[in-house]
């Protein structure tokens, strides 16, 4: 029992919703507007995301043991700082890398099923391996992109237009011109929960040279780029109003951008100081990534 908590902790199933509700929402947006729906691709799409996500979450443990471990010393966050099941021993640091490497290699299989068992178009691979490659690199060398400073930027990217973009395509064989508008939101408040939590692990990121973005421009400046993050996910939610998103996403949203606009004054005033404070703003931020997509697909559905 000890060891099915263990992986269960380490696997960080709650995590998981940012990238299966954008998903879900390209494949709404594809009913909606084309009435293109094939349950099974869409589940065996939604366990190919699942399986990339955990190929990350492993392949983290495994290769930030060392600035999880300095982390382990302050107080804890529910955020940042992995798991830290392998640094209390209770799995083996190997095991991590070995399901990584297991998810990573099932999520290619899928994959291959969707693609040529279900047609489901030329792009379903390289979309999928771009979500490979992004996400089994992000802490793994070579090239690790969290201490390249794009690291951010690709989990924008591949938590925000990928997933909403390719469920899309699995259905309708296209991507339609309102993906693009309804994934700059998406993206930007991904992005503005990875930077927000690299703040409990700046000091442990900064010893172990993890050179992402919080750590290359500082925390004061840090602060600065998450509100231009979440100025411009307000901004690019509504102009998504005017590309044929429905009017009733707008009073479905209002309490997330209020939310959205409380934590970028409490983060521009130093909030994030305060361990307990900065705890209590990283699970508002997951909150507002929700809630912006979950207002795209409320709206549709």
């Amino acid at each position: 029992m000890t060891k099915i908590q263990a992986w269960l902790a380490l696997s960080r199933l709650p995590f998981h919703t940012v990238g299966v509700l954008p998903f879900i929402l390209g494949t709404v947006l594809a009913y909606r507007t084309q009435g293109m729906l094939n349950f099974q691709v869409l589940m065996l799409g939604t366990i190919g995301v699942i399986l990339i996500m955990l190929s990350t979450y492993y392949g983290g443990e495994y290769w930030d043991y060392v600035e999880d471990t300095l982390s382990a010393r302050n107080k804890p966050s529910k955020f940042a700082g992995g798991s830290r099941v392998l640094q209390k021993g209770i799995l083996p640091r190997r095991a991590a890398l070995s399901a990584s490497i297991a998810s990573l290699s099932l999520a290619l299989v899928i994959g291959i099923v969707l693609q040529f068992v279900y047609r489901t178009g030329a792009w379903t691979l390289p979309f999928g391996v771009v979500g490979m490659f992004a996400g089994f690199f992000y802490s793994a060398r070579p090239i690790r992109w969290v201490r390249t400073g794009l690291g951010e930027l690709l989990i924008a990217l591949c938590y925000g237009w990928l997933p909403l973009a390719v469920s899309y395509y699995l259905q309708a064989g296209n991507i339609a011109s309102l993906v693009h508008w309804m994934s700059i939101p998406v993206g930007l408040t991904i992005f503005n929960v990875i930077l927000l939590n690299e703040y409990p692990d700046y000091d442990a990121d900064r010893v172990a040279g993890k050179r992402n973005v919080l750590v290359r421009l500082g925390t004061k400046r840090g602060a600065y780029i998450y509100s231009i993050a979440g100025i411009g996910g307000l901004l690019f939610f509504f102009l998504s109003l005017y590309q044929g998103v429905p009017s009733r996403a707008l009073w479905l949203y209002l309490p997330v951008a209020a939310v959205s606009m409380v934590l970028t004054i409490m983060v521009l005033k130093g909030r994030w100081q305060d361990r307990d404070t900065l705890e209590k703003l990283c699970g508002a931020n997951i909150l507002v990534n929700l809630g912006t997509t979950a207002s795209y697909i409320l709206a549709f559905v």
